[in-house]
């Protein structure tokens, strides 16, 4: 019998339950490093459905790596699972976990027979911290062949730009005094955060259409009375390349530094989570997912065929300077809606998000059937993109 459809077979007896776990997680979202409710459901769902699981795994709480097979090529699909604040499934993890749920079932009774190893990893934290960074140090990837995920987004993009992306925390310190009777003083850290935010608008007219710096202030000082002596701000610095991001970086610090000159401030920097590389697609895994979606009714554009645009970030992108990977966006058709806003997150329990989790994880399930009935694992490492 055809393995692509054995594996449409097994999915959709799971189906319904997947549905309820998207659900479920939508209900019950869980931040970045606290998804320990989430990670046991579905570590526990793939134990029930004769995976071999490792939960916690590779010295996080909140991962797990549920196994299958014994020879072979390692293909590892990837389960994000957190969630963001206040708009909860935003990004629509709940259907990135299940799609993947969904592939793990999908390929189980295949896996003997088509020889090759299936690895779910439970990938927390992707959103803040970078999970994937974590688990790549700890050796997860270290044997795979590939690595693939979905992710929800507005639109279908076979191979969507992720840019590469720097998380940092500034800390401006100045002095404190009365903000009437003495302002003199004072060394006020609100003016430097302002002088910094200025300096970072004015360096915008230099910028190239991928770099993109945007951030908030985390802290403002105590009282209006009270000159600032502390104020604190949270900003993602992201370009194309790592090579990009490290120049555009620099200049960002002297935006800082600048401010912190010219108000007579000191400023602190920290760098919370791991750097994100950009996305550096598979050309191979490619063409068959997009083969794949295309017999599941679904065309995919690719980006040479859309106007240029900047992408968000994700640890995938380090991910695939590792492993040949990939992370296709399947569209739920929602507009202006967008990841980010809860209307995104509420979008991804209509039958457009059913439908994008159960094409996800068809369409990773037939691609990987494709790799081992060609025996196209070492093409992979063929197809490795130029790099710039």
């Amino acid at each position: 019998m055809d393995p692509k459809r054995i594996a449409a077979e097994v999915f959709a007896s799971v189906a319904g339950e997947l549905e309820d776990i998207s659900r479920w997680m939508y209900e019950h979202p869980e931040l970045s490093m606290e998804e320990f409710a989430t990670s046991a459901r579905l570590a526990a769902f793939l134990a029930g459905r004769g995976f071999e699981v490792e939960y916690p795994a590779y010295g996080i709480e909140t991962a797990f790596a549920a196994r299958a097979g014994t020879e072979g090529p390692e293909v590892i699909v990837c389960a994000e699972y957190d969630a963001l604040p206040s708009v909860g499934h935003a990004c629509g993890h709940n259907l990135i976990a299940t799609a993947a749920l969904g592939t793990a079932v999908a390929l189980h009774p295949l896996v003997g027979e088509l020889g090759f190893r299936l690895t779910i990893l439970g990938t927390p934290a992707e959103e803040t911290h970078g999970g994937k960074v974590d688990l790549i140090q700890a050796g997860a990837f270290a044997d795979a062949g590939a690595a693939l995920m979905v992710h929800p987004t507005p639109e279908d993009l076979a191979d969507p730009a992720a840019l590469a992306i720097r998380h940092i925390d500034v800390t401006f310190l100045g002095k404190e005094s009365h903000a009437a009777m003495a302002p003199q003083l004072g060394i006020n850290a609100l003016d430097a955060f302002v002088q910094a935010y200025v300096n970072i608008s004015t360096l915008r007219q230099t910028f190239l259409p991928t770099d993109l710096v945007h951030g908030i202030i985390t802290h403002g000082g105590e009282a209006p009375n009270i000159i600032p002596a502390r104020t604190r701000s949270s900003w993602y610095v992201r370009a194309a390349t790592a090579r990009r991001l490290a120049a555009l970086y620099e200049q960002v610090l002297a935006c800082f530094e600048g401010a912190a000159i010219a108000t007579g401030c000191t400023f602190e920097v920290e760098e919370p989570g791991h750097a994100f590389d950009d996305l550096d697609s598979n050309p191979l895994l490619i063409d068959l997912f997009v083969a794949n979606c295309a017999e599941l009714g679904r065309t995919m554009p690719r980006r040479a065929e859309l106007l240029p645009a900047p992408g968000g970030s994700t640890d995938m992108g380090n991910v695939s300077h590792v492993v040949p990977a990939i992370q296709p966006t399947l569209g739920l058709n929602s507009g202006n809606i967008v990841n980010h806003q809860p209307e995104f997150a509420a979008y991804t329990l209509t039958p457009s998000g059913t439908r994008m989790m159960r094409d996800g994880a068809l369409a990773m399930a037939w691609t990987i059937i494709d790799l081992a009935v060609g025996n196209r694992w070492d093409e992979l490492r063929l197809h490795r993109t130029a790099r710039t």
